[in-house]
C-alpha cells in the first residue's frame, strides 16, 4: 500500500481533514485552512510562511466570488507534489508534451474541478454561497467548513492518486478539445 510519512491514504486523509477543520475554526480562510493542513501533516514540504500565498484566494479571490479558495489551495498543494519540478525551457515540444500529452499533467489536474463540482454543485464561491445574504451567517460558515474539510481530503486523494497512477487519466471537458 502506498504510504506518505508512514501513513496510508485513509490515515493521511483523516489527519489532513482534522487539521483543516481546526484551522478554519481558528479563523483561517478556506484556502489557508486547506494549504496549512497539508503543510502541518507534512504531506507538502514548504516553509510555513508559504500559507500567505493562499490568503488572497479566500471568498473566491478576495471575496469576489470566483473559484472557491479551498479548491485553489488544494490545486496548489497537489501541484507542490505533482507539478513540473523542472521546466524544459530549451525544448518547446517536450514542454508541451509534459502538459498535454499522455501521460500529461493537465490530464491529472483536469479532474480536480470536475470532482469538486460533482461534490458541491459548483466551483464558484458565489454559487456555493448563493443561499446566504449574510456572509456572517453561521449556516454559511458551517457549509464552508464542510467544503474546506472535504476539499482537504480531496487534495490528499489526488496526491496519492498521482503517486499511484501517474498522469494518464482521460481528459474531462477542456478548452483545448483534448481527449
Amino acid at each position: 500500500m502506498d504510504t506518505i510519512n508512514g501513513m496510508n491514504e485513509d490515515e493521511m486523509k483523516e489527519k489532513v481533514k482534522s487539521l483543516a477543520k481546526d484551522n478554519f475554526r481558528k479563523g483561517m480562510n478556506c484556502a489557508e485552512s486547506v494549504f496549512k493542513a497539508l503543510l502541518d501533516a507534512k504531506i507538502v514540504d514548504f516553509p510555513p510562511e508559504t500559507v500567505s500565498m493562499t490568503t488572497g484566494f479566500g471568498g473566491g479571490i478576495g471575496l469576489s466570488g470566483g473559484v472557491c479558495g479551498a479548491l485553489a489551495a488544494a490545486v496548489m498543494g497537489v501541484g507542490a507534489i505533482h507539478g513540473r519540478p523542472k521546466l524544459p525551457v530549451e525544448n518547446m515540444d517536450e514542454s508541451v508534451s509534459q502538459l498535454y500529452g499522455n501521460p500529461g499533467r493537465y490530464r491529472f489536474f483536469n479532474q480536480m474541478p470536475y470532482k469538486f463540482a460533482e461534490l458541491f454543485g459548483s466551483t464558484q464561491c458565489e454559487v456555493l454561497n448563493k443561499d446566504y445574504s449574510d456572509w456572517y451567517n453561521k449556516d454559511r460558515f458551517r457549509k464552508c467548513m464542510n467544503i474546506v474539510v472535504d476539499t482537504a481530503g480531496l487534495a490528499v486523494e489526488y496526491i496519492y492518486q498521482g503517486n499511484r497512477d501517474g498522469y494518464t487519466q482521460p481528459f474531462g471537458k477542456n478548452m483545448a478539445g483534448k481527449v
